[in-house]
């Protein structure tokens, strides 16, 4: 499942685990933000219309808040004798994606995965059977494993001979 988000004026293809830079957001590091959704896709399934698409949440934890590299802007006139340099560095803000998803989706698969965590301890808790031992007659109907053509042995040893 993926989703593309709006933010800062640009939009972006974001999955859950993606770490990306966008423009400068407002927030502590560590904190989490709700990006806006334009298009959701999940599986077959494929969310373009805007308006729906925003009722999707994308839950993002902000890593970090820093400068990025400087972009050179040259001015330049031919002829005239006439240029400019100047530089310019962008205040970027790095999000890890956390979630992808609908609220709905969410508190339903809250309470399967509660679910699932207690099967797993209760698994662990339980105590290892032994593995079943296997009938001597059963390995009997196994068939023997195929050994290689006498033509191929043949030539082997002929090629070591010489």
């Amino acid at each position: 499942m993926y989703a593309i988000v709006k933010t800062g004026g640009k939009q972006y293809k974001v999955a859950p685990g993606d770490i990306i830079e966008i423009e400068k957001l407002e927030a502590e590091v560590g904190s989490k933000v709700e990006l806006e959704a334009i298009c959701v896709v999940d599986g077959d399934k494929v969310e373009s219309d805007a308006a729906k698409a925003a009722g999707t949440k994308v839950v993002a934890e902000v890593l970090e808040q820093f400068k990025g590299e400087k972009q050179l802007v040259f001015k330049f006139k031919k002829r005239k004798n006439y240029k400019r340099t100047k530089g310019h560095r962008q205040q970027l803000t790095r999000v890890r994606i956390e979630a992808v998803g609908s609220a709905k989706a969410e508190k339903k698969a809250a309470p399967k995965k509660a679910a699932a965590k207690k099967d797993e301890a209760k698994a662990e808790e339980a105590p290892k059977k032994a593995a079943p031992k296997k009938d001597e007659a059963s390995a009997e109907k196994k068939p023997a494993a195929k050994k290689a053509p006498a033509k191929k042995a043949e030539a082997k040893e002929e090629k070591e001979a010489e």
